[in-house]
């Protein structure tokens, strides 16, 4: 048995440790010189020049944290990596504490990256900020508890996304405080967890940011910031919205003779709907959750999803379809589009086209294209970056605001946007797969739970690969 293959974990167990976990208040960690004091906060940013900037995010009030802060990352991929670099950056008193993944070899290539990073900047402070010994790396299904348990302030949650309504369940009722990887949840009983998670986390002042990263990239809030203001930005009332997420096929992991079926679909999670949700609601839930910000956070009736696999095959790309095109509705007749695609050989794009009853905008921040332009297309606005936030990374950002917000003592919390933006996600691909049109309120009370019973290492059959018309909503 490989040094990860342990004993079995079940969805129960899950809920039982987290039903476990100590309710306590909002963390306060109190080592070190207070760094911070409480400020009264307008539209989500500082009301005193010069304060911290949490780009319009949603805050509650909390207890300011000071002194060191010491993380924990549960998920060691490139995105945990990532975020663990970006969380000590974003403060200087951010200790990594603990580490904990299903599998050994990704948490040390993390920890590996981690440190390289640090040591590659020549930053011998950062370095010394990475302090997780082996007995707080932390192997299995149930690591997630184990690192909550460590003794840290903050979770970074970025493992595969199945798992996330669980480990927020958890960090929650041990009153840590959260920075979660999109989707929050693959189905409709995951998202209602999250639900009573976030009405949880701001009853104990508990910051609950999900990495939505668009919301904090500086070009796209100021689009949008006109889109939603009250006369469009220029481009008038909002009428339709069409955004893309076209792009080529993930990589896949031909299987190893030692796998089992679990580490097989785990290793290939983003090719198999109950670890990663389907494409739709693991990459294209960026755009998905634009096309919200551009309706100004509006909650769609129902959703016509067309979608299939046309391009994929083979074991390695599991049961996930590979194109998909969404027609959400809302109340007064408005009609919102999202197409995305995964297959290789074709066009791609990953724009917006936000249409008002004045004119357009054509969002694109990757190019970047983010303009504003009259009824017939000539550009009236472009975003032009001020000096001082010029060329900066939005994923920073993001961490840059959530370090902000708990030394200031208003927590960022849009757990309950990030779980709306994750249903309509999921919406769509219950449309498509069912071949149905899905209500809102279907969505939200759906029964299916995608995924295995038990966790553990061993035989376990996917569902078969959808069928419109034939596979039944539950």
């Amino acid at each position: 048995m490989s040094e990860h293959q342990q004993q079995g974990f079940s969805r129960r167990d899950f809920v039982k440790i987290a039903a476990a976990a100590p309710l306590v208040g909002s963390i306060h960690s109190t080592s070190g010189a207070g760094r911070g004091a409480e400020q009264v906060l307008a539209n989500g940013r500082a009301s005193t020049p010069g304060g911290p900037e949490f780009f319009d995010a949603p805050t509650i009030r909390g207890k300011p944290l000071t002194g060191p802060i010491k993380v924990g990352v549960i998920g060691c991929g490139g995105r945990g990596t990532g975020a663990a670099v970006q969380a000590m950056t974003a403060d200087q008193d951010v200790i990594l504490h603990a580490m904990g993944d299903v599998f050994a070899d990704r948490l040390e290539s993390s920890l590996a990256g981690i440190t390289g990073h640090f040591e590659d900047a020549g930053d011998e402070q950062g370095s010394a900020r990475i302090q997780v010994p082996a007995e707080r790396r932390f192997i299995g299904f149930d690591s997630y508890q184990k690192v909550i348990d460590s003794g840290v302030d903050v979770v970074l949650l970025t493992g595969y996304p199945h798992f996330r309504p669980e480990h927020l369940r958890a960090a929650v009722a041990a009153g840590k405080h959260v920075f979660a990887e999109k989707p929050v949840a693959v189905d409709s009983p995951g998202i209602r967890g999250v639900l009573e998670s976030a009405a949880i986390s701001r009853s104990k002042g508990l910051a609950c940011l999900v990495g939505f990263c668009w919301r904090y990239h500086d070009g796209l809030r100021g689009v949008f910031d006109r889109i939603n203001s009250p006369d469009g930005g220029g481009i008038g009332e909002v009428t339709s919205v069409h955004t893309t997420y076209h792009t080529d096929t993930l990589s896949k992991r031909p299987r190893k003779p030692e796998w089992s079926d679990m580490e097989f679909q785990l290793r290939n999670w983003w090719h198999f709907a109950w670890a990663s949700g389907d494409h739709i609601v693991e990459q294209a839930i960026h755009s998905i959750d634009r096309l919200s910000w551009a309706m100004n956070d509006r909650l769609p009736l129902k959703v016509t999803c067309l979608g299939g696999r046309a391009a994929r095959n083979g074991p390695e790309h599991g049961n996930v379809f590979d194109h998909f095109a969404a027609v959400y509705e809302y109340e007064g007749g408005l009609r919102a589009y999202h197409t995305c695609r995964q297959i290789d050989g074709c066009p791609n794009d990953n724009s917006d086209y936000v249409f008002g009853t004045k004119g357009q905008a054509v969002v694109n921040g990757w190019v970047p294209t983010l303009s504003l332009r009259d009824l017939r297309g000539k550009e009236f606005w472009k975003y032009t970056p001020a000096a001082d936030i010029s060329g900066r990374d939005m994923y920073q950002n993001e961490h840059n605001a959530l370090f902000a917000s708990l030394r200031a003592g208003t927590p960022i919390n849009d757990l309950e946007r990030g779980a709306h933006s994750t249903l309509m996600s999921i919406m769509a691909r219950q449309a498509a797969y069912t071949g149905q049109v899905i209500t809102w309120k279907q969505a939200m009370e759906g029964q299916e739970r995608l995924g295995p019973e038990r966790y553990e290492f061993g035989p376990y059959q996917a569902a078969p690969v959808a069928i419109p018309g034939r596979t039944k909503f539950v």
